[in-house]
């Protein structure tokens, strides 16, 4: 297993609310784990929204006594969402932070993936790039209901605005699936600051022109960068063994 992640502050904003983790050895009883996150909040919310959620959840993957490792992604998921609104209430700076999250890790030829907001989670090959996750996103409610179409989501004026997002409410729903892998593919996970400045083919094409996964992650970062890096970048490469 290989990977790399790195995360960026764009072009305009002045805080970096994103937050990235990765770790090809063991967590608790996941043989590895990935993962970003997109903090959203005031000033100084938003990157202590997604830093302690990414924090508690590791933790909670480390102390798991879980054999199914669904189970184990879901509580560690719905314990640090009680944590985070337990920390909301104790200052008003940080009165509703929450954070989007996308978490995945490979066993033998499986992807356990979960995802709560925005934040995507690809497998991209020579023949295509598709895109795993959905969002959860006002814009995407629209293109489902076949109120918008593809093309336009993405420069829609509300396509910042999420639907789920950790942090949001006490009974939180995330999507958890386990798919297979197909040898071959490469896997991108990234924060909205990256796929709403590079359509996916440019990610595609940037994301296989490098064997090395460090240069393939700062030039798609430079990529959404150049294009206007209007949020925070996270970029986020793992290629099975």
């Amino acid at each position: 297993m290989r990977s790399f992640g790195k995360t960026d502050v764009g072009e305009k904003r002045q805080v970096n609310q994103d937050f990235v983790y990765y770790s090809d050895k063991p967590v608790g009883k996941l043989p590895n784990l990935y993962i970003v996150a997109d903090g959203m909040g005031g000033h100084k919310a938003g990157d202590v929204a997604s830093r302690f959620t990414v924090q508690q959840f590791v933790n909670h993957i480390k102390e798991s006594k879980g054999k199914n490792p669904i189970s184990i992604i879901d509580d560690a998921i719905i314990k640090a969402n009680e944590e985070i609104i337990d920390l909301a209430a104790t200052s008003p700076d940080y009165e509703g932070m929450g954070t989007t999250l996308v978490a995945l890790s490979i066993i033998d030829k499986s992807l356990f993936i979960a995802n709560i907001g925005d934040s995507r989670l690809y497998t991209i090959n020579k023949e295509k790039i598709k895109q795993i996750t959905r969002d959860h996103s006002f814009v995407e409610e629209m293109v489902s209901n076949g109120e918008l179409s593809r093309s336009s989501a993405r420069t829609h004026e509300k396509k910042n605005i999420i639907t789920r997002a950790v942090g949001a409410e006490r009974d939180i729903i995330s999507d958890i699936f386990e798919i297979s892998y197909h040898k071959g593919d490469l896997i991108l996970m990234c924060t909205d600051g990256l796929s709403n400045m590079v359509d996916d083919e440019t990610i595609r094409y940037i994301a296989l022109k490098y064997q090395d996964l460090e240069k393939a992650t700062n030039r798609l970062i430079e990529e959404a960068n150049h294009n206007g890096g209007k949020d925070n970048i996270s970029v986020l490469l793992v290629r099975p063994e």
